[in-house]
């Protein structure tokens, strides 16, 4: 094994609450219930020797993972795995519209139009690309082992999509609940999920 990456969702915005996507426009900050998550991921998790830490550079990312980063752990931003940007929904109420126009959107991904976007907002083969980018980053810093990301519940299906080398109408197949962790194994250029869609800090 070259290197182990935990990957996890932000915590609960009031936005995440409501049901209103926030996309890679809103910066969100975490209500009471995400800080909460933050802070039991972090009991959990605060004494796994982790090389570097990981995040968007969305605010709710910053402070799912402030635990860590406060603690000294070196810490970067990536671009790239900010969430896909859901142009003019960002920040709608979650009514009739909306429902209609997301579920439009989804079943184009799911019947493999990768291009399909709202307007100004992005596809998932547009986030695929600076994923990748992101990726390779990661995997170049040889000498960081232990790696934790931080990141976004769209974005993040793609990403393990992508690692699993899945066809991203598979995407709905990776929940992902607020602070939910998957532990994935990179040797060579093959990952392995070990750790899936687990969420035992938040019981």
């Amino acid at each position: 094994m070259d290197k182990e990456l935990y990957i996890i969702r932000h915590g609960e915005t009031e936005l995440n609450k409501l049901g209103i996507v926030q996309g890679r426009g809103i910066n969100s900050d975490l209500n009471d219930t995400g800080r909460a998550q933050a802070a039991a991921f972090y009991k959990k998790y605060k004494d796994i020797p982790f090389d570097k830490v990981y995040t968007s550079t969305l605010v709710r990312t910053h402070q799912t993972v402030k635990g860590f980063i406060d603690a000294g752990l070196p810490w970067e931003q990536l671009a790239g795995l900010d969430e896909l940007a859901w142009g003019q929904w960002e920040g709608k109420p979650n009514d009739e519209n909306a429902i209609k126009a997301f579920r439009t959107i989804v079943e184009q991904w799911d019947g493999g139009d990768y291009d399909a976007h709202f307007e100004d907002g992005e596809s998932p083969n547009q986030v695929l690309l600076r994923l990748k980018e992101a990726v390779g980053y990661i995997k170049s810093k040889t000498d960081e082992k232990l790696v934790l990301v931080c990141m976004h519940g769209r974005a993040m299906r793609l990403l393990l999509c992508l690692l699993m080398n899945k066809p991203l109408s598979e995407m709905g197949d990776f929940p992902h609940l607020n602070t939910t962790l998957y532990r994935v194994e990179l040797t060579g250029d093959q990952y392995l999920i070990t750790e899936f869609n687990n969420t035992d800090h938040l019981i």
